[in-house]
């Protein structure tokens, strides 16, 4: 990496974000800007980095994308690597909790990171054309972006949503030096979800993943270049079936089988 590589994580607070400053830190030269709600968690992660930018915002506000650049702007005067990590899922049924449902998952799981985006792409751009090293964006989708399951519908539209907006970004960005990688996590246990009842089973405990794995697959989205990575990798499994036999996969879910919260849930 560049002597100085600046590096924005969002749902910083907790979980995978927290996971991945912490990954990203160790890197040389590493000065990141931690973002989440959570101020006094944000602050108490930064004095343990040995220091970072904190900037505690609500990710779905209008003003939080301004706010963000302008202390990015102030700070550093460059940004190297984005990672969209922010999120959240919120289970139930659509004909019981219907459009608020899909409209709140939307609002944090695939505006909030595409609105940010928007504002720091010029940033990124800029620092490609000044940096031998490999400018990113990563965001942070879900097996669930490739594969849905009952009561969990809202959730994977917006992170398919997420997906879909990935890989065209990834086309419209090469050009000018900014590399967009996507990493989809399934079962990872963290403070909110600690997917106990596969992690009780020897036949599903390989499902679970942890957010330092997820953290590695996002160093490898990111500065590593690659396109896209699953986490625990045999997921992409799951993806490939839903595209060859989807019949299968859809009698698979109904019943309501794997009822754990799939993917991230930091904030």
């Amino acid at each position: 990496m560049a002597d100085r590589f600046v590096a924005l994580v969002t749902g910083a607070s907790s979980g995978i974000g927290e996971a991945t400053a912490r990954r990203l830190a160790r890197e040389p030269g590493a000065q990141l800007v931690l973002v989440a709600r959570r101020k006094d968690r944000l602050e108490r992660l930064a004095a343990e980095l040995g220091g970072a930018t904190v900037a505690p915002v609500d990710l779905v506000s209008a003003d939080a994308p301004a706010h963000v650049r302008d202390v990015v702007e102030h700070e550093h005067g460059r940004l190297d690597l984005l990672v969209n990590n922010a999120g959240a899922a919120f289970r139930g049924e659509f004909g019981e909790v219907g459009w608020k449902n899909v409209e709140r998952h939307m609002k944090l799981n695939f505006e909030a990171p595409v609105k940010l985006t928007e504002a720091l792409l010029p940033l990124l751009r800029r620092t490609a054309q000044t940096t031998s090293t490999r400018v990113a964006i990563v965001n942070v989708a879900s097996t669930a972006a490739r594969v849905s399951r009952p009561r969990s519908g809202a959730y994977s539209a917006s992170k398919f949503a997420l997906a879909g907006w990935s890989d065209a970004l990834y086309a419209e960005e090469r050009p000018h030096g900014v590399h967009v990688g996507l990493v989809l996590p399934g079962f990872v246990a963290t403070e909110g979800f600690p997917a106990a009842e596969l992690l009780a089973r020897a036949a599903t405990r390989w499902m679970v993943s942890n957010p330092e794995r997820v953290a590695d697959a996002i160093v490898d989205a990111g500065p590593g270049g690659k396109p896209e990575r699953y986490v625990p990798r045999p997921y992409w499994l799951a993806a490939a079936a839903r595209i060859l036999a989807p019949r299968v996969v859809r009698r698979a879910t109904e019943g309501g089988a794997l009822t754990t919260t799939t993917g991230p849930t930091d904030d």
